[in-house]
């Protein structure tokens, strides 16, 4: 499926805080990404429908194997540009925040070749 930067936010969002928290609420997604109720409703109904996500009768959210694995890619992508960028010379809220704009541009040949760079070169500590 092919999901939109908005889409790879939410769900980013969700597997970050599921592996910090546990369980996952709408109201967590929203409050984490600074998004208004009414956004983060009206994206989880569509990842829902996307078949990307699930939501227990608690309000629960839960990643589908094919939402785990989207969150997953854009995770690593967000860590491993954060880090290079810092290694850099990037200040790390600032690379943070670039990581954050590269991570869902990037292609997947591109990000591949820096990751073989890195484990080439020294790797990330």
């Amino acid at each position: 499926m092919n999901v939109h930067e908005s889409g790879e936010m939410y769900l980013e969002a969700i597997f970050v805080l599921q592996r910090k928290n546990g369980f996952v609420r709408s109201v967590d997604v929203g409050d984490y990404l600074g998004y208004s109720k009414p956004s983060v409703s009206r994206a989880m109904g569509l990842l829902r429908k996307g078949e990307l996500i699930t939501v227990e009768r608690d309000g629960g959210l839960h990643l589908t194997q094919a939402g785990q694995e989207i969150a997953e890619k854009i995770y690593e992508r967000h860590t491993v540009l954060s880090q290079v960028l810092m290694r850099l010379g990037v200040p790390e809220a600032i690379a943070v925040e670039d990581a954050c704009k590269i991570e869902h541009d990037i292609s997947d040949v591109t990000f591949e070749i820096i990751k073989q760079h890195i484990a080439k070169h020294g790797g990330m500590e």
